[in-house]
Protein backbone atom coordinates (compact mmCIF):
# COMPACT_ATOMS: atom_id res chain seq x y z
CA UNK A 1 0.00 0.00 0.00
CA UNK A 2 1.32 3.40 -0.84
CA UNK A 3 1.39 5.94 1.92
CA UNK A 4 -0.82 8.96 1.56
CA UNK A 5 0.35 12.19 3.14
CA UNK A 6 -1.48 15.44 3.75
CA UNK A 7 0.14 18.83 3.93
CA UNK A 8 -0.77 20.75 7.11
CA UNK A 9 -2.14 24.26 6.71
CA UNK A 10 0.41 27.01 7.37
CA UNK A 11 0.19 28.76 10.71
CA UNK A 12 -0.94 32.39 10.65
CA UNK A 13 1.98 34.65 9.90
CA UNK A 14 4.15 31.81 8.67
CA UNK A 15 5.81 32.26 5.31
CA UNK A 16 5.91 29.44 2.81
CA UNK A 17 9.08 28.35 1.06
CA UNK A 18 9.02 30.18 -2.25
CA UNK A 19 10.85 27.32 -3.95
CA UNK A 20 8.42 24.71 -2.56
CA UNK A 21 4.78 25.73 -3.10
CA UNK A 22 3.50 22.69 -1.24
CA UNK A 23 5.45 23.61 1.86
CA UNK A 24 6.80 20.07 2.16
CA UNK A 25 9.73 18.99 4.29
CA UNK A 26 13.23 19.59 2.93
CA UNK A 27 14.54 16.97 0.56
CA UNK A 28 16.72 14.21 1.95
CA UNK A 29 20.38 14.11 1.10
CA UNK A 30 20.71 11.83 -2.00
CA UNK A 31 24.19 10.71 -0.93
CA UNK A 32 22.93 9.70 2.51
CA UNK A 33 19.99 7.86 0.94
CA UNK A 34 22.36 5.97 -1.36
CA UNK A 35 24.67 4.78 1.41
CA UNK A 36 21.73 3.75 3.61
CA UNK A 37 20.34 1.65 0.75
CA UNK A 38 21.36 -1.85 -0.41
CA UNK A 39 23.89 -0.58 -2.97
CA UNK A 40 25.58 1.70 -0.45
CA UNK A 41 25.87 -1.04 2.15
CA UNK A 42 27.34 -3.39 -0.45
CA UNK A 43 29.93 -0.79 -1.43
CA UNK A 44 31.01 -0.61 2.20
CA UNK A 45 31.55 -4.38 2.25
CA UNK A 46 33.46 -4.27 -1.03
CA UNK A 47 35.73 -1.54 0.35
CA UNK A 48 36.34 -3.58 3.53
CA UNK A 49 37.14 -6.66 1.43
CA UNK A 50 39.59 -4.69 -0.74
CA UNK A 51 41.30 -3.32 2.37
CA UNK A 52 41.71 -6.85 3.71
CA UNK A 53 43.24 -7.96 0.40
CA UNK A 54 45.64 -5.00 0.48
CA UNK A 55 46.63 -5.88 4.06
CA UNK A 56 47.17 -9.49 3.03
CA UNK A 57 49.29 -8.43 0.06
CA UNK A 58 51.44 -6.17 2.23
CA UNK A 59 51.91 -8.58 5.13
CA UNK A 60 52.09 -11.93 3.33
CA UNK A 61 53.22 -10.89 -0.14
CA UNK A 62 53.27 -13.56 -2.83
CA UNK A 63 52.01 -16.24 -0.44
CA UNK A 64 48.73 -14.37 -0.31
CA UNK A 65 48.55 -12.74 -3.73
CA UNK A 66 48.55 -15.79 -5.97
CA UNK A 67 45.82 -17.58 -7.88
CA UNK A 68 46.08 -20.79 -5.88
CA UNK A 69 45.52 -18.96 -2.61
CA UNK A 70 42.53 -17.09 -4.05
CA UNK A 71 40.95 -20.44 -4.89
CA UNK A 72 41.77 -21.68 -1.39
CA UNK A 73 39.77 -18.74 0.00
CA UNK A 74 36.85 -19.45 -2.34
CA UNK A 75 36.77 -23.15 -1.48
CA UNK A 76 36.92 -22.32 2.22
CA UNK A 77 34.06 -19.84 1.83
CA UNK A 78 31.87 -22.12 -0.27
CA UNK A 79 30.54 -24.50 2.39
CA UNK A 80 29.69 -21.86 4.99
CA UNK A 81 28.47 -19.68 2.11
CA UNK A 82 25.82 -22.19 1.06
CA UNK A 83 24.69 -22.58 4.68
CA UNK A 84 24.54 -18.78 4.99
CA UNK A 85 22.23 -18.47 1.98
CA UNK A 86 19.65 -20.62 3.76
CA UNK A 87 20.17 -18.65 6.96
CA UNK A 88 19.50 -15.40 5.06
CA UNK A 89 15.96 -16.53 4.21
CA UNK A 90 15.20 -17.48 7.82
CA UNK A 91 16.57 -14.26 9.33
CA UNK A 92 14.89 -12.10 6.69
CA UNK A 93 11.57 -13.52 7.91
CA UNK A 94 12.46 -12.63 11.50
CA UNK A 95 13.55 -16.14 12.53
CA UNK A 96 16.78 -17.83 13.51
CA UNK A 97 18.23 -21.30 12.99
CA UNK A 98 20.91 -22.39 15.43
CA UNK A 99 20.84 -26.01 14.28
CA UNK A 100 22.34 -25.76 10.76
CA UNK A 101 25.82 -26.84 11.88
CA UNK A 102 24.52 -29.93 13.67
CA UNK A 103 22.20 -30.74 10.77
CA UNK A 104 25.20 -30.53 8.42
CA UNK A 105 27.08 -33.00 10.64
CA UNK A 106 24.10 -35.37 10.77
CA UNK A 107 23.63 -35.19 7.00
CA UNK A 108 27.31 -36.00 6.42
CA UNK A 109 27.10 -39.03 8.71
CA UNK A 110 23.94 -40.46 7.14
CA UNK A 111 25.16 -39.87 3.57
CA UNK A 112 28.47 -41.62 4.31
CA UNK A 113 26.95 -44.74 5.88
CA UNK A 114 28.31 -47.92 4.37
CA UNK A 115 24.87 -48.99 3.16
CA UNK A 116 24.28 -45.67 1.41
CA UNK A 117 27.71 -45.68 -0.23
CA UNK A 118 27.23 -49.25 -1.42
CA UNK A 119 23.78 -48.46 -2.84
CA UNK A 120 25.15 -45.40 -4.64
CA UNK A 121 28.18 -47.08 -6.24
CA UNK A 122 26.54 -47.06 -9.65
CA UNK A 123 24.79 -43.73 -9.09
CA UNK A 124 26.74 -41.44 -6.76
CA UNK A 125 24.12 -38.59 -6.78
CA UNK A 126 22.18 -40.82 -4.38
CA UNK A 127 24.62 -39.73 -1.66
CA UNK A 128 23.86 -36.10 -2.49
CA UNK A 129 20.12 -36.78 -2.40
CA UNK A 130 20.34 -38.48 0.99
CA UNK A 131 22.36 -35.62 2.51
CA UNK A 132 19.89 -33.01 1.26
CA UNK A 133 16.89 -35.12 2.29
CA UNK A 134 18.19 -35.38 5.86
CA UNK A 135 18.64 -31.59 5.94
CA UNK A 136 15.14 -30.97 4.55
CA UNK A 137 13.61 -33.35 7.10
CA UNK A 138 15.39 -31.55 9.95
CA UNK A 139 14.23 -28.20 8.57
CA UNK A 140 10.67 -29.51 8.25
CA UNK A 141 10.77 -30.56 11.88
CA UNK A 142 12.09 -27.16 12.95
CA UNK A 143 9.50 -25.30 10.90
CA UNK A 144 6.59 -27.41 12.10
CA UNK A 145 7.54 -27.01 15.77
CA UNK A 146 7.99 -23.25 15.37
CA UNK A 147 4.96 -22.52 13.17
CA UNK A 148 2.38 -24.98 14.45
CA UNK A 149 3.80 -25.85 17.86
CA UNK A 150 4.27 -22.12 18.56
CA UNK A 151 7.70 -22.68 20.09
CA UNK A 152 10.15 -19.77 19.93
CA UNK A 153 12.63 -20.30 17.06
CA UNK A 154 15.61 -19.93 19.38
CA UNK A 155 14.44 -22.74 21.66
CA UNK A 156 13.25 -25.04 18.87
CA UNK A 157 16.49 -24.82 16.90
CA UNK A 158 18.68 -25.15 19.99
CA UNK A 159 16.80 -28.39 20.71
CA UNK A 160 17.47 -29.53 17.13
CA UNK A 161 21.13 -28.53 17.53
CA UNK A 162 21.49 -30.91 20.45
CA UNK A 163 19.31 -33.68 19.00
CA UNK A 164 20.95 -33.71 15.55
CA UNK A 165 24.46 -33.77 17.01
CA UNK A 166 23.53 -36.55 19.41
CA UNK A 167 21.83 -38.58 16.68
CA UNK A 168 24.90 -38.19 14.47
CA UNK A 169 27.09 -39.55 17.29
CA UNK A 170 24.75 -42.50 17.82
CA UNK A 171 24.61 -43.41 14.14
CA UNK A 172 28.35 -43.10 13.60
CA UNK A 173 29.22 -44.46 17.07
CA UNK A 174 31.52 -41.45 17.35
CA UNK A 175 33.76 -42.78 14.61
CA UNK A 176 34.84 -41.28 11.29
CA UNK A 177 33.23 -42.82 8.20
CA UNK A 178 35.56 -42.69 5.20
CA UNK A 179 34.02 -41.90 1.81
CA UNK A 180 35.00 -44.66 -0.60
CA UNK A 181 32.65 -43.82 -3.47
CA UNK A 182 35.10 -42.96 -6.25
CA UNK A 183 32.46 -41.50 -8.54
CA UNK A 184 31.41 -39.03 -5.85
CA UNK A 185 34.98 -38.04 -5.03
CA UNK A 186 36.09 -37.78 -8.67
CA UNK A 187 33.25 -35.41 -9.50
CA UNK A 188 33.70 -33.04 -6.57
CA UNK A 189 37.48 -33.04 -6.93
CA UNK A 190 37.08 -32.00 -10.55
CA UNK A 191 36.62 -28.53 -11.93
CA UNK A 192 34.92 -26.55 -14.66
CA UNK A 193 36.96 -23.92 -16.50
CA UNK A 194 39.64 -24.34 -13.85
CA UNK A 195 37.24 -23.59 -10.98
CA UNK A 196 36.38 -26.27 -8.44
CA UNK A 197 32.85 -27.69 -8.52
CA UNK A 198 32.50 -26.73 -4.86
CA UNK A 199 32.88 -23.06 -5.80
CA UNK A 200 30.43 -23.47 -8.70
CA UNK A 201 27.86 -24.95 -6.34
CA UNK A 202 28.23 -21.94 -4.04
CA UNK A 203 27.76 -19.62 -7.01
CA UNK A 204 24.67 -21.47 -8.26
CA UNK A 205 23.04 -21.58 -4.82
CA UNK A 206 23.75 -17.86 -4.37
CA UNK A 207 22.21 -16.98 -7.75
CA UNK A 208 19.17 -19.14 -7.05
CA UNK A 209 18.78 -17.56 -3.60
CA UNK A 210 19.07 -14.04 -5.05
CA UNK A 211 16.45 -14.77 -7.70
CA UNK A 212 13.98 -16.30 -5.24
CA UNK A 213 14.36 -13.54 -2.64
CA UNK A 214 14.30 -10.61 -5.07
CA UNK A 215 12.28 -11.72 -8.08
CA UNK A 216 9.54 -14.01 -6.81
CA UNK A 217 6.34 -13.79 -4.77
CA UNK A 218 7.92 -16.19 -2.28
CA UNK A 219 10.71 -13.69 -1.63
CA UNK A 220 8.32 -10.78 -1.23
CA UNK A 221 6.26 -12.77 1.24
CA UNK A 222 9.42 -13.64 3.18
CA UNK A 223 10.29 -9.96 3.54
CA UNK A 224 6.68 -9.12 4.44
CA UNK A 225 6.60 -11.70 7.24
CA UNK A 226 9.84 -10.33 8.67
CA UNK A 227 8.60 -6.75 8.45
CA UNK A 228 5.21 -7.33 10.07
CA UNK A 229 3.91 -10.85 10.55
CA UNK A 230 0.41 -9.72 11.52
CA UNK A 231 0.08 -7.46 8.48
CA UNK A 232 1.36 -10.26 6.23
CA UNK A 233 -1.26 -12.63 7.64
CA UNK A 234 -4.03 -10.07 7.12
CA UNK A 235 -2.79 -9.59 3.55
CA UNK A 236 -3.44 -13.26 2.86
CA UNK A 237 0.01 -14.77 3.36
CA UNK A 238 -0.06 -18.30 4.81
CA UNK A 239 2.52 -17.40 7.46
CA UNK A 240 2.73 -20.80 9.17
CA UNK A 241 3.15 -22.76 5.96
CA UNK A 242 5.65 -20.22 4.63
CA UNK A 243 7.67 -20.46 7.84
CA UNK A 244 7.93 -24.23 7.42
CA UNK A 245 9.20 -23.72 3.85
CA UNK A 246 11.87 -21.29 5.07
CA UNK A 247 13.30 -23.73 7.59
CA UNK A 248 13.21 -26.47 4.95
CA UNK A 249 15.32 -24.20 2.71
CA UNK A 250 17.81 -23.70 5.56
CA UNK A 251 17.91 -27.46 6.09
CA UNK A 252 18.41 -28.14 2.38
CA UNK A 253 21.33 -25.71 2.31
CA UNK A 254 22.84 -27.51 5.32
CA UNK A 255 22.47 -30.78 3.40
CA UNK A 256 24.20 -29.31 0.36
CA UNK A 257 26.94 -28.05 2.66
CA UNK A 258 27.29 -31.57 4.06
CA UNK A 259 27.83 -32.93 0.56
CA UNK A 260 30.53 -30.34 -0.09
CA UNK A 261 32.16 -31.13 3.25
CA UNK A 262 32.19 -34.86 2.46
CA UNK A 263 33.95 -34.11 -0.81
CA UNK A 264 36.50 -31.82 0.84
CA UNK A 265 37.33 -34.04 3.82
CA UNK A 266 36.52 -37.46 2.27
CA UNK A 267 34.88 -38.42 5.57
CA UNK A 268 31.60 -38.13 7.42
CA UNK A 269 31.66 -37.40 11.14
CA UNK A 270 29.44 -35.97 13.84
CA UNK A 271 31.96 -33.17 14.42
CA UNK A 272 31.40 -31.63 10.99
CA UNK A 273 29.73 -28.24 11.08
CA UNK A 274 30.77 -27.26 14.60
CA UNK A 275 29.78 -23.60 15.21
CA UNK A 276 28.78 -23.15 11.55
CA UNK A 277 25.53 -21.62 12.76
CA UNK A 278 27.48 -18.77 14.36
CA UNK A 279 29.62 -18.24 11.27
CA UNK A 280 26.51 -18.18 9.08
CA UNK A 281 24.69 -15.70 11.31
CA UNK A 282 27.79 -13.49 11.40
CA UNK A 283 28.07 -13.47 7.60
CA UNK A 284 24.35 -12.72 7.18
CA UNK A 285 24.35 -9.88 9.70
CA UNK A 286 27.57 -8.31 8.42
CA UNK A 287 26.13 -8.60 4.91
CA UNK A 288 23.26 -6.28 5.81
CA UNK A 289 20.31 -8.55 6.62
CA UNK A 290 18.43 -7.23 9.64
CA UNK A 291 18.39 -9.56 12.64
CA UNK A 292 14.87 -8.36 13.45
CA UNK A 293 13.71 -9.31 9.96
CA UNK A 294 12.11 -7.32 7.16
CA UNK A 295 15.23 -6.85 5.05
CA UNK A 296 17.51 -9.42 3.47
CA UNK A 297 20.28 -9.38 0.94
CA UNK A 298 21.85 -12.42 -0.69
CA UNK A 299 24.59 -10.32 -2.31
CA UNK A 300 25.51 -8.88 1.08
CA UNK A 301 25.64 -12.37 2.58
CA UNK A 302 28.04 -13.52 -0.14
CA UNK A 303 30.27 -10.52 0.54
CA UNK A 304 30.09 -11.18 4.28
CA UNK A 305 31.19 -14.79 3.76
CA UNK A 306 34.08 -13.71 1.54
CA UNK A 307 35.07 -11.04 4.07
CA UNK A 308 35.41 -13.55 6.91
CA UNK A 309 37.09 -16.16 4.68
CA UNK A 310 39.66 -13.60 3.55
CA UNK A 311 40.20 -12.44 7.13
CA UNK A 312 40.87 -16.02 8.21
CA UNK A 313 43.31 -16.53 5.35
CA UNK A 314 45.21 -13.32 6.16
CA UNK A 315 45.61 -14.44 9.77
CA UNK A 316 46.73 -17.92 8.68
CA UNK A 317 49.26 -16.55 6.18
CA UNK A 318 50.77 -14.38 8.90
CA UNK A 319 50.82 -17.20 11.51
CA UNK A 320 48.67 -15.16 13.86
CA UNK A 321 46.79 -16.67 16.78
CA UNK A 322 43.31 -17.98 16.11
CA UNK A 323 42.26 -16.32 19.37
CA UNK A 324 43.12 -12.91 17.92
CA UNK A 325 41.13 -13.83 14.82
CA UNK A 326 38.07 -14.59 16.95
CA UNK A 327 38.41 -11.21 18.66
CA UNK A 328 38.59 -9.48 15.27
CA UNK A 329 35.49 -11.35 14.07
CA UNK A 330 33.64 -10.33 17.21
CA UNK A 331 34.52 -6.67 16.72
CA UNK A 332 33.35 -6.79 13.09
CA UNK A 333 30.02 -8.34 14.10
CA UNK A 334 29.39 -5.77 16.84
CA UNK A 335 30.20 -2.86 14.51
CA UNK A 336 27.93 -4.33 11.82
CA UNK A 337 25.00 -4.66 14.23
CA UNK A 338 25.52 -1.11 15.55
CA UNK A 339 25.49 0.23 11.98
CA UNK A 340 22.36 -1.80 11.25
CA UNK A 341 20.56 -0.25 14.19
CA UNK A 342 21.65 3.24 13.17
CA UNK A 343 20.44 2.86 9.59
CA UNK A 344 17.23 1.15 10.73
CA UNK A 345 16.49 4.08 13.07
CA UNK A 346 17.13 6.55 10.26
CA UNK A 347 14.82 4.67 7.91
CA UNK A 348 12.04 4.42 10.50
CA UNK A 349 12.41 8.12 11.33
CA UNK A 350 12.32 9.05 7.68
CA UNK A 351 9.23 6.96 6.95
CA UNK A 352 7.47 8.19 10.04
CA UNK A 353 8.17 11.86 9.37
Amino acid sequence: MSEQTTTPAPRPGATENAGDPAGSAPKANPLKQFFSGPAGRSIGLVVALILLIVIGAITAGENFMNVDNMFVILRYASVIGVVSIGMTFVITAGGIDLSVGSVLGLSSVVASLGAIQTASEGFWPLMVFVAIAVGVLAGLTNGFIIAYGKVVAFIATVAMLAAARGLAELISQRSTQVVTNNGFLDFFRGDLLGVSWVVWIFALVSLAGWFVLNRTTFGRRTVAIGGNETAARLAGVAVKRHTVYLYMIAGACAGIGATMTLARTTAGTSTHGMLYELDAIAAVVVGGTLLIGGRGTIGGTVLGVLLFATLSNVFTQNNLSSSVQLVARGVIIVVAVMLQQRFANRESTGSGG
